[in-house]
């Protein structure tokens, strides 16, 4: 599966805003954004972000949640066919479609600090769903859903301090219920837009998407 491996730090700095992409580092004081918070390249700090055309703004919006995400416009436009014909508002459901990736589930559980560790440890095997191994990054989790750290791996060092910090984590979204005895998460239901935490109009990409 093809990635973007450009800098993290200049994804933030490109979109003009913290995408928390790098997990704690971004709450420090060597965030890059908080380091040089202008656009990147040689004529970064030169740059305004004013007077976009609509088809500027449209393209921006959709930057900002693939780079929130970690996907290309392959997959992203992927998302998009399965959702536009589905009763609803497609905006939202995008976003819950990309919410109930494998990945993000893993990070909004706490197993990783960052959507792109999360799909390390999926692509590495490190978590199963209903109890079966998962490496595909994109697996869209149910109501149900049963997400749990591979048995086989739980004496891996990762794991164990893993467990540490998921005890102290108490900002679990309404949507995962979480036993920290058993350090599994179960979808229970549908993630609410107010909750995702992604300040974008998402109807914007599906206008883009429409013309």
């Amino acid at each position: 599966m093809a990635r973007n491996l450009d800098a993290k730090c200049r994804k933030c700095r490109r979109s003009g805003e913290k995408l928390f992409l790098k997990g704690d580092r971004c709450f420090s004081p060597k965030c890059g954004f908080i380091r040089k918070a202008y656009a990147p390249g040689m004529h970064g700090k030169k740059k305004t972000r004013g007077g976009q055309s609509e088809f500027g703004h449209q393209l921006a919006v959709k930057q900002k949640i693939k780079r929130i995400y970690g996907i290309l416009e392959r997959q992203f436009h992927k998302h998009f066919e399965e959702v536009k014909n589905k009763p609803g508002v497609t905006g939202d459901l995008l976003l819950q479609r990309l919410e109930m990736r494998l990945d993000n589930v893993v990070y909004r559980m706490g197993f990783a600090s960052s959507r792109a560790q999360a799909r390390q440890l999926v692509n590495h095997g490190l978590i199963k769903v209903n109890g079966k191994k998962v490496t595909i990054p994109s697996f869209k989790a149910k109501i149900s859903d049963i997400i749990s750290v591979n048995e086989v791996k739980q004496e891996k060092t990762y794991s164990k301090n893993l467990e540490v910090i998921i005890k102290n984590k108490k900002d679990f979204p309404s949507w995962i219920s979480f036993d920290n005895q058993k350090m599994e998460g179960k979808i229970v239901s549908t993630p609410v837009k107010d909750e995702i935490g992604i300040n974008v109009d998402v109807q914007v990409v599906v206008e883009s998407y429409s013309r």
